[in-house]
């Protein structure tokens, strides 16, 4: 059962008490970088402006929070997993919940969590690892819910199973993720953890971006870049400037057919010029780059006199 949501409350008094829980963790595939992936987090949760990149999470956490009053069932205690800075919990008011934990495994982070202050409400914060056995008995919660976190945990199905067993009979877990499972993935997940009665479905959020460097810098101030064991710990200029310089075509390209569908034919990068694009960089470096869009301004000028 999936369920998600909200109605905004205005301000009154609550408190929130927080500690610091340690408790095992078994041992699974790791795919994921845990220890660069709180480093991540930290390190946003230190910057001023980190305000400035909380727009996603909290588009997702407020259409999440409606998901609440869509489903009958009342709920008195819930779970906030990996709440980040509370980007949903904030939505959450007595008519939704009388009790609700927050936990996430970055402590800068949840210091930072915004408490929803509504009369009624309890809330708790808790410093856990989703990957570790949740500091909760059987069957004690009525809700759980994440937003935009569990797609960084390496043992997915074992975190699921481990939420079944904290939700009471007719609990039900509602959790937005990040597109990098398909979704009849996450409903096998969900079947095959314990889970029944499934709802799962997906929304589209499109953000634009002017430049590949715009899109890194919002990553990095969400806390959302790379953590994969493989992956690359620096990347050349070279590499960069590739990179900017087929987003910025592929983007170029997406914006103009969101206007209008261009004429077949009518592109002027093609797949075979990024390619080409791709050997001079690594030939030339920056001065491909360049050669590169020279040629291109070259082409589209002589396609225009041929009009």
């Amino acid at each position: 059962m999936f369920g998600a949501a909200v109605r905004v409350a205005a301000p009154r008094c609550s408190c929130a008490t927080i500690r610091t829980l340690t408790t095992g963790r078994t041992e699974t595939i790791t795919v994921f970088d845990r220890n660069a992936k709180l480093m991540q987090k930290e390190r946003a949760a230190a910057r001023e402006d980190i305000h400035l990149y909380d727009y996603l999470k909290e588009e997702v956490g407020y259409r999440l929070s409606e998901r609440i009053h869509d489903i009958k069932n009342e709920f008195r205690v819930g779970l906030d997993l990996s709440c980040g800075r509370g980007q949903l919990a904030k939505h959450i008011t007595e008519t939704s919940l009388q009790k609700l934990y927050m936990s996430d495994f970055s402590p800068g982070l949840l210091a930072q969590a915004h408490v929803p202050q509504a009369d009624g409400l309890s809330v708790e914060k808790l410093c856990i690892n989703e990957e570790s056995k949740l500091p909760f008995e059987d069957e004690h919660l009525d809700i759980v819910l994440s937003n935009l976190s569990l797609h960084w945990v390496n043992n997915l199905p074992g975190c699921l199973r481990e939420v079944l067993r904290t939700l009471k009979r007719d609990g039900g877990i509602s959790a937005h993720v990040s597109p990098f499972t398909e979704t009849q993935d996450v409903g096998a997940l969900l079947t095959n953890a314990g889970f029944t009665l499934l709802t799962v479905d997906t929304e589209d959020i499109t953000v634009g971006y002017p430049s590949m460097f715009e899109l890194m810098w919002d990553l990095q101030g969400m806390a959302e870049n790379n953590a994969n064991l493989s992956r690359q710990l620096h990347l050349s200029r070279d590499t960069c400037m590739a990179a900017a310089a087929i987003y910025q075509g592929r983007h170029a390209l997406c914006q103009k057919s969101r206007a209008e569908a261009p004429a077949r034919g009518s592109g002027q990068i093609s797949l075979k010029d990024l390619s080409r694009l791709e050997e001079l960089v690594k030939q030339q470096g920056v001065d491909g780059k360049l050669k590169f869009m020279h040629e291109m301004e070259n082409a589209n000028s002589h396609d225009d006199n041929k009009k």
